[in-house]
């Protein structure tokens, strides 16, 4: 693995004649938490959708692990371990929880059609394995008790909680959180920040993080890079980014 698990070079981005992201670069290193904060508008989820596949960037490179995917499509770029969640919570909210976690599977279950049709022993093996991980993950993440409830009936922490499931049940290298504390009571929050933390611990994978809750942000980085119209402003550790002035004018405005 390279000192550099994603990197981004140059990203721009254009809409139109609006250049949403110009000159963006970062990296994220092995099991490191970086967040991107920034006002409204400052860029940061198109950032995230370059990353992610959703968008195809207008210029510069994104790299993970040595190998580019810049403009790779979103389910190719999961496929390569970089994994996301949305603001807006994206759950198949009429299958239940354990059912969410079983369609998650899909990429890594290799079971055809004849082998279902036919119930070859391979498929009842994949099948198997496939419901052993769900409970794995049901579990680790305290949702067992409501395993058989229609995803769109949990509360909304519970619902956070199965969609960072989701995702990690198809073990990414990097898990990108868009805005999780999002909805959020303030007791569900800190259970989120000592999540992160113990993922990142026990997987050893690395968390791209955009989040306004800076509480959340500043207990929870390694580092953070800070953005206001489509530009960088700075990266640094928490300490650098809570006093600097260019972060401070940013948020609150000049006299």
């Amino acid at each position: 693995m390279s000192a550099e698990l994603l990197k981004l070079s140059g990203l721009q981005m254009r809409f139109g004649g609006l250049l949403a992201v110009d000159g963006v670069d970062f990296d994220v290193r092995p099991n490191e938490v970086f967040a991107i904060i920034g006002p409204n508008g400052a860029g940061k989820t198109t950032v995230f959708n370059c990353v992610g596949g959703f968008y195809k960037p207008s210029g510069g490179e994104i790299v993970l692990d040595g190998q580019p995917i810049t403009g790779l499509p979103s389910h190719l770029v999961a496929r390569r371990g970089l994994v996301r969640t949305f603001q807006n919570i994206r759950l198949f909210r009429q299958l239940t929880v354990v059912e969410n976690l079983l369609v998650a599977q899909h990429m890594r279950v290799h079971s055809g059609f004849l082998q279902g049709l036919f119930t070859t022993a391979a498929y009842r093996r994949a099948e198997r394995t496939a419901l052993e991980r769900a409970a794995h993950w049901l579990d680790r993440m305290g949702l067992t008790a409501v395993a058989n409830r229609e995803a769109g009936t949990l509360s909304y922490g519970h619902q956070r909680r199965l969609e960072i499931a989701r995702c990690m049940i198809t073990e990414p290298r990097l898990l990108m959180l868009d805005e999780p504390a999002a909805g959020l009571n303030p007791q569900e929050k800190i259970e989120l920040q000592h999540l992160v933390d113990a993922l990142r611990r026990e997987f050893g994978i690395s968390v791209l993080l955009i989040e306004h809750d800076m509480s959340l942000v500043m207990g929870v980085s390694d580092r953070i890079l800070v953005m206001e119209h489509g530009r960088p402003i700075m990266i640094g550790k928490p300490d650098e980014v809570r006093n600097d002035p260019r972060v401070i004018k940013a948020y609150l405005g000049e006299e």
